[in-house]
């Protein structure tokens, strides 16, 4: 059990570098160096694109809409139903064929967006519906050039993939029908209070867990005969030894580590690469859930577990650690054939969630000198792979790696989900491992502390940091609205908020250089020799 629980923890270290905040789904920001012009000042908006061939409803899929042309409705119940034709020439940059109370279909290119526009225009189109060169939405905006507008039909962009789909059925002689229409946001997303819930609930449950479970082995230690316990001492050594406490040399060297793993991941995952991490995951998951439904059940039946079974290789095994290793199992591979589901985010959260609490109670830091370099490292690795690394690979790498890009939309199951039940465009807002472990580890340090140096709850470190990390995600979830969903390193956020206030709290109560160099010493029951 010692052996897994460690490759449970190495497991989860090992791709705890996903660390961001996000919306799962298509986003936009707006684009203010276009000219304004008069007609040429249009929000930018998300198109939904309902589409019918030979009356066979598809798939809904995305478009944005240009800076120019007529508003869309936001409501489907107003849109119009109308057939779609490919314009011609296909560029839609000179005189087109005519194309009355049609929604014309045109490739990007050879001219500008508002020349298209006007070709589609005065061909009759009500729209015109650009199929761009590559997957993701071009800003349509006027140029310079531009004079004053009078384009009066919806002009929208759509994915090359969707484009090449209607072109191929039109060119099949199938007629193809396209609804569009720009549904409004909520205003307040409700998820994302859930999954504020979640995380800072999983980081309480992984600093109270210590209690219960020390308080079980207490109760088996008097229940024991003198021999018997000393032979529990000998199990508590072991347990100590299977912590792993994190050095600074260590923390850098992870940092490095994780950042190589990511750049793989980027350059090399695919859909195998994805089912690797869903085993490796399956398997830190089934670890963590499995101590944590045992300790639960033993809090409650302190006799459930002394019922044991002789297996081959394994000797003797309690028939309790039996059935629910058995149960963790089959839910994991549930999860992981079902993942494509709409409710797999339910077994994706347990499982992580019971993984983190076990990988905080697993890997420690020792002191606020050790936190400092690790999540400071840990500060800059989030902000540059989400924020500088476009400047290089032209992408955020953290936030394509997570969404999958390179995988076929096979996203890596690292971290925690929640569908967006009252938007209209649906999606996921996501937070990163990373984001509930870094803070954790400090967390669960000033857990410790306040109880080794007898700390009151308003005088300890616990309460005050696990409002700081309630507060730092509010500011992160702030800024994913305040930049229409974009991917933000929530790192940026969290580690000024929990240990920035450490070393502002530590200052104002002159223990800052005790917290700096604390080392818990060890306690006389841990230095008995054991009776033979």
């Amino acid at each position: 059990m010692a052996m897994a629980r460690r490759m449970a923890t190495f497991i989860c270290l090992f791709v705890v570098g996903l660390s961001f905040a996000a919306a799962g789904d298509v986003t936009l920001d707006d684009d203010d160096s276009s000219p304004n012009i008069p007609g040429c000042n249009n929000k930018l908006q998300l198109v939904k694109v309902k589409n019918w061939v030979d009356n066979v409803e598809g798939e809904s899929f995305a478009g944005l809409t240009a800076r120019f042309g007529l508003p869309l409705p936001s409501d489907a119940a107003k849109a119009f139903k109308l057939p779609a034709v490919l314009s011609n020439p296909l560029n839609c940059c000179s005189t087109a064929s005519k194309l009355s109370g049609s929604i014309a279909l045109s490739m990007r290119g050879d001219c500008a967006f508002t020349t298209k526009a006007e070709v589609a225009q005065a061909a009759g189109a009500a729209a015109l519906v650009v199929i761009n060169d590559e997957e993701d939405l071009y800003k349509m905006v006027c140029s310079e050039n531009d004079t004053a507008l009078n384009i009066s039909i919806p002009v929208l962009m759509i994915p090359k993939s969707r484009g090449d789909a209607l072109n191929k059925s039109i060119a099949d002689k199938q007629r193809v029908e396209l609804l569009l229409y720009a549904p409004n946001r909520p205003d307040v997303d409700f998820a994302v209070i859930f999954l504020w819930m979640m995380a800072v609930g999983t980081i309480i449950a992984a600093a109270l867990w210590s209690l219960l479970t020390s308080e079980q082995t207490d109760e088996r230690y008097n229940e024991l005969s003198p021999k018997e316990s000393s032979n529990l001492e000998a199990v508590k050594d072991d347990s100590e030894k299977e912590v792993l406490d994190i050095t600074a040399k260590g923390a850098i060297v992870f940092v490095i580590v994780a950042s190589t793993f990511l750049v793989l991941l980027y350059f090399f995952m695919s859909s195998w690469f994805v089912w690797l991490l869903v085993v490796l995951f399956c398997i830190g998951g089934i670890e963590g859930m499995h101590n944590i439904i045992v300790t639960l059940v033993l809090s409650k039946c302190r006799n459930c577990g002394r019922k044991t079974v002789h297996l081959p290789l394994l000797d003797e095994v309690s028939v309790l650690s039996l059935v629910v290793l058995l149960f963790c199992v089959v839910f994991a591979v549930v999860w992981a054939v079902r993942r494509q589901a709409s409710y797999s985010w339910v077994g994706q959260d347990i499982l992580g969630i019971c993984l983190m609490i076990t990988v905080l109670q697993m890997a420690r830091l020792p002191n606020i000198k050790v936190a400092s370099v690790l999540l400071c490292c840990a500060f800059v690795y989030d902000i540059f792979w989400v924020f500088v690394s476009p400047l290089i690979f032209h992408e955020s790498v953290m936030i394509a790696v997570a969404r999958g890009d390179n995988s076929g939309g096979e996203s890596i199951p690292m971290l925690l989900r929640i569908p967006r039940l009252f938007d209209p465009w649906g999606g996921y807002d996501m937070i990163g491992f990373g984001d509930i472990l870094f803070p954790g580890l400090l967390i669960c340090f000033a857990f410790r502390y306040d109880k080794e140096n007898k700390k009151g709850v308003v005088k300890g470190y616990f309460l005050w940091l696990i409002i700081g990390y309630g507060f730092g995600l509010f500011l992160t979830y702030l800024g994913l609205y305040l930049m229409n969903g974009h991917g933000q390193p929530a790192l940026l956020y969290l580690v000024p908020c929990t240990l920035g206030l450490t070393v502002i709290l530590g200052l104002a109560r002159g223990e800052l250089k005790h917290l700096w160099d604390y080392s818990r010493e060890p306690s006389s029951d841990m230095n008995r020799p054991v009776e033979a």
